[in-house]
């Protein structure tokens, strides 16, 4: 059977394709959220009232925008990586309260829950030998 463990030498490489791919894909992601202004913030704080959190939703809102678009491009440069994956961990945390409170299906929901994994993960793991974080 085939171990690949040979592979293993390559962590931090792997670790950087990560960082660059999932930042990426949040930069684009982020970035219509980002840039949509206090309506669009507004609309996307009030997610937070699933928690409880009824104030302030443009805050909320441009937290949300600045975590998605943000957190990309310090996943990408490996800078200030942890902090950013704890950001991205509860920006999916509460996307995922949102879809389930609305009703919405596994499938729907799936992806930020997963993501929401994943970068809980990183936060432990951190964001490898290539990068500014140098971990």
């Amino acid at each position: 059977m085939l171990s690949l463990k040979f592979l293993a030498r390559f962590q931090s490489v792997g670790l950087l394709i990560l960082r660059v791919g999932l930042g990426l894909m949040f930069v684009i992601h982020g970035s219509g959220k980002m840039f949509g202004g206090p309506a669009t913030w507004t609309q996307i704080g009030q997610a937070m009232g699933n928690l409880g959190v009824n104030f302030a939703p443009i805050f909320w809102g441009f937290m949300a925008a600045f975590a998605e678009f943000g957190g990309g491009i310090l996943f990408i440069l490996g800078f200030l990586f942890r902090p950013a994956a704890l950001l991205l961990a509860f920006t999916m945390a509460v996307a995922t309260t949102m879809h389930v409170t609305k009703g919405d299906s596994f499938g729907v929901y799936s992806h930020a829950l997963e993501l929401g994994i994943v970068f809980f993960s990183l936060i432990f793991i951190g964001p490898g030998k290539f990068s500014l974080d140098r971990d």
